[in-house]
């Protein structure tokens, strides 16, 4: 079973998305929270393997949640709730280790795959096309960053580094690579672990801020 907790100061998106979680015969909600406090402590105490956590909440909001939870080393899943595709503070969460967002009018379906997605470590990035148009609005603007571990990426890895920041799961890098997905799994895992990352969503922060995901730099 997939266990889940619920955070978001509405009681009538919690209790919308406990239904939409509680229909789906391999989902359980473990617990709810009100605000980014309760959410932490319910982690904590319950360890679930996701969390959906509401950006904007009174009190001790989703980002300050976020990074007390990235502080404590937590193993649960994090998967940002906005109302907004275009939201700065889930892109900071982001780069806290958010593991993704949904926009709360997403169809139940989609975020039920989502959840499913988080918790068994899919390869394919949560909501891509909207994960890659945040990471470019608010990486655009902004000086490319230098990423000293890039330097320890082979070529090979760059490309798939490249690949991932625009969405492309296992499957279709391989394709796009003329690889065997086992081969791409393998260049994944060395791309992480080289540039000390714990998941995919971090790794497209990572091509976006370093200009990998625009193409080579500039001489």
């Amino acid at each position: 079973m997939i266990t889940v907790t619920i955070a978001d100061d509405q009681p009538l998106v919690r209790s919308g998305l406990r239904m939409i979680l509680e229909g789906e015969p391999d989902v359980v909600v473990t617990g709810e929270a009100a605000d980014g406090a309760e959410a932490v402590a319910l982690v904590a105490a319950t360890r679930p393997d996701v969390l959906l956590l509401d950006v904007q909440m009174p009190g001790v909001d989703g980002l300050d949640a976020m990074a007390r939870l990235a502080a404590a080393g937590t193993t649960t899943r994090v998967l940002m709730l906005t109302t907004f595709d275009l939201d700065e503070y889930v892109y900071r969460a982001m780069r806290a280790g958010a593991s993704g967002f949904l926009l709360k009018d997403m169809p139940g379906e989609d975020i039920v795959v989502a959840v499913r997605q988080a918790a068994h470590g899919a390869d394919a990035l949560l909501a891509p096309a909207l994960t890659r148009r945040l990471v470019d609005r608010f990486t655009s603007d902004r000086p490319r960053t230098d990423a000293p571990a890039l330097d320890r990426l082979t070529a090979r890895e760059i490309d798939v580094l490249r690949l991932i920041a625009r969405g492309m799961s296992n499957a279709e890098i391989a394709a796009e690579l003329f690889i065997g997905e086992t081969t791409v799994k393998t260049h994944v895992a060395r791309v992480l672990m080289k540039l000390g990352l714990r998941d995919r969503v971090q790794a497209v922060v990572v091509a976006y801020e370093t200009g990998v995901a625009r193409g080579p730099r500039e001489p």
